[in-house]
């Protein structure tokens, strides 16, 4: 199909948003020119909203009043500041990574500094997480849990922001609390690191240790999220003599039912994938539980057939064999998702 002509004339004056705007994490001058520290946004429309020009007015409306500079020598200025900055809040986990140290603090609406220092921080979102928004800062039970790159640079220890979690702790009848995961960001140039994993397992071990702690939940989970909490969950699960391979084999209690998937996940690590009848009776039991929805498909189908023409049930109703062959690409796509974080706790 030929473009018209007005779009031909157009497009070079058009560009992908997310490639025009880049962003970097710099702590002195050479950083600022450093082309190698660049990295883009994800969801720039979420910021403009498809507003026309001009778009640094737009941008500068979600962030801080004092949060925007426009003069590069006057942000150049102001770099050797970065020299004395402490992460704040409470010093909950560190470790080392690449040999580089990492460090994870926690803090409240309490936590002096925070609160200034949150407003902009959490402008990352709007850059990186889909139809993100802001938290009510004055809110009490929010909770924050900050991961920091610490660095020896010419004698000095400097401290660099690679991502962070927010927490809401809502209140369990009669006298617990069930805190929320929110928000959970790792910047770009931190991820695919293991630097989640080691955020979200310093927030679990924080509340763990709370007696009043009744659970902790997720708001709103991505994929990608899942198949954190499924490594996590996994690698914590297995060193439980609950998960031992004799006990997975006997197959799934319903003391269990809160955590399925990972019984399905270390079921199919101790599982001989060469021994056909061991891998059929994991596949089967795996299935049982997918086909769930099927069924109750299938009982809602035979009440509305009571009141639908024959040609309308034909034309909702799956075919067995089309139900069969859906199970079975979900089976597969969830066995592959399965391998991925076995693969990562072998890893550990």
């Amino acid at each position: 199909m030929d473009v018209p002509l007005v779009e031909q004339a157009l497009a070079r004056y058009k560009c992908d948003a997310n490639t025009a705007v880049c962003f970097k994490l710099v702590q002195c001058e050479n950083d600022v020119f450093d082309k190698g520290k660049e990295f883009h946004p994800i969801f720039f429309t979420s910021v403009l909203w498809r507003q026309p020009d001009p778009v640094l007015s737009v941008i500068a409306e979600r962030y801080p009043v004092a949060g925007c500079l426009t003069n590069l020598d006057e942000f150049i200025a102001r770099l050797p500041d970065e020299a004395k900055f402490r992460p704040m809040g409470d010093l909950l986990h560190s470790y080392k990574q690449n040999d580089v140290e990492y460090e994870i603090y926690k803090g409240d609406v309490t936590t002096p500094r925070l609160m200034d220092y949150h407003e902009r921080l959490q402008t990352f979102l709007l850059w990186f997480v889909d139809a993100s928004s802001y938290i009510d800062t004055d809110d009490e039970k929010w909770h924050y849990f900050l991961l920091f790159e610490k660095r020896k640079e010419a004698g000095e220890t400097r401290y660099s922001i690679a991502g962070y979690i927010t927490v809401y702790q809502y209140y369990a009848y009669p006298d617990k609390i069930r805190p929320r995961v929110s928000q959970m960001l790792v910047l770009p140039p931190f991820q695919k690191q293991g630097h989640g994993a080691q955020l979200l397992q310093t927030v679990h071990r924080f509340y763990i240790k709370d007696p009043q702690v009744l659970d902790i939940t997720v708001e709103d989970p991505s994929y990608d999220f899942i198949r954190l909490r499924d490594y996590i969950d996994a690698l914590d699960c297995s060193k439980l003599s609950e998960f031992t391979p004799e006990n997975l084999r006997n197959g799934f209690s319903d003391k269990m039912r809160q955590c399925r998937r990972v019984y399905e996940i270390l079921r199919l690590r101790v599982t001989d994938l060469s021994n056909a009848e061991e891998y059929k009776s994991y596949r089967l039991d795996v299935k049982q539980r997918l086909n769930i929805p099927f069924q109750k498909e299938k009982a809602d189908m035979e009440k509305l057939m009571l009141i639908l023409k024959p040609e309308e049930v034909s034309a909702t109703l799956q075919t067995p064999h089309e139900r069969m062959q859906h199970l079975e690409q979900v089976y597969q796509e969830l066995e592959s998702h399965y391998k991925k974080t076995i693969e990562r706790i072998a890893a550990s």
